[in-house]
């Protein structure tokens, strides 16, 4: 039988999920969490720090400290909602979506390579298999918690 998680930790490690920094873009030195930060910040349009922690699935001390890292780098921006002051957004500077796009260059860059020894039936296996594991995960919440009894 085969070994399932120790699939998934090949897969993290080979996919840098361990590493400290994922990327380097524009001087800076990236976590994977930071990285994650800033592209849900790129995806979303003018997003509240409360949607991008919920998005992310992080607890809102954890993701506001790693926010306020990236607004020390000038790579976000925090402001008043117009409509609701007690409401933060967050949006990218300019540096911030140049750091971003390096970032998405990289990744993909990284993708390709990988695909690249694939043929197209195989690629598209993966694909269609990522999305069908990605809608399985989202109908359960035991992701790593310790069950009593």
């Amino acid at each position: 039988m085969e070994n399932v998680r120790e699939l998934f930790q090949i897969l993290t490690r080979r996919f840098g999920f361990l590493n400290k920094n994922c990327c380097s873009a524009g001087g800076f030195d990236i976590s994977l969490v930071q990285s994650h930060i800033l592209y849900e910040i790129d995806r979303q349009h003018n997003p509240s720090i409360q949607q991008v922690a919920e998005a992310l699935g992080t607890d809102i001390t954890t993701f506001s400290r790693q926010v306020q890292s990236l607004m020390k780098m000038n790579l976000v921006k925090k402001t008043s909602d117009p409509d609701d002051r007690r409401v933060y957004v967050l949006s990218l500077t300019t540096e911030g979506r140049f750091v971003a796009a390096t970032i998405d260059k990289q990744i993909n860059a990284y993708l390709d390579e990988v695909f690249s020894h694939m043929n197209e039936f195989e690629k598209e296996t993966v694909l269609r298999s990522l999305r069908l594991l990605n809608g399985a995960m989202s109908k359960t919440s035991l992701c790593c918690s310790t069950q009593n009894g």
